[in-house]
């Protein structure tokens, strides 16, 4: 399984990182594609929605990098799974292919990375 170390006892996995980095994509997305209040295709709603779960995605994953337990992976698959779901159950995406295209991307993948990390993380991670 690809894992790298930082130099710590601790054992990181790519996963987690991966993560960082999308989380940081979906925090700038709305300025990078134009759906921020004022923007071409404003959706100011849309934007805060990158806004916000950028920043629990990536508090979480930094979290997770440092030291891993699995209450963070699930709260990370949780924030996944309503990026993803956020297009259809908020109107405010309404017409912004974008903003939606983005979320059902970063969403997925947040998801999938999230689950993936919980079934291979080792049994003393949560301690």
């Amino acid at each position: 399984m690809a894992q790298f170390s930082m130099g710590r006892t601790e054992t990181y996995k790519w996963q987690d990182a991966v993560n960082l980095i999308l989380a940081i994509w979906l925090f700038i997305s709305p300025w990078v594609l134009g759906f921020y209040p004022g923007g071409m295709i404003a959706s100011g709603a849309a934007a805060w929605n990158a806004w916000i779960f950028g920043i629990v995605i990536g508090v979480f994953a930094v979290a997770a990098l440092i030291k891993a337990r699995p209450w963070e992976e699930w709260i990370t698959l949780l924030s996944g799974a309503w990026v993803f779901i956020s297009p259809f159950v908020l109107v405010f995406y309404a017409g912004n292919i974008p903003a939606m295209w983005n979320s059902l991307i970063v969403g997925a993948v947040v998801f999938i990375l999230s689950i993936w990390d919980l079934n291979t993380q080792p049994a003393t991670a949560s301690r």
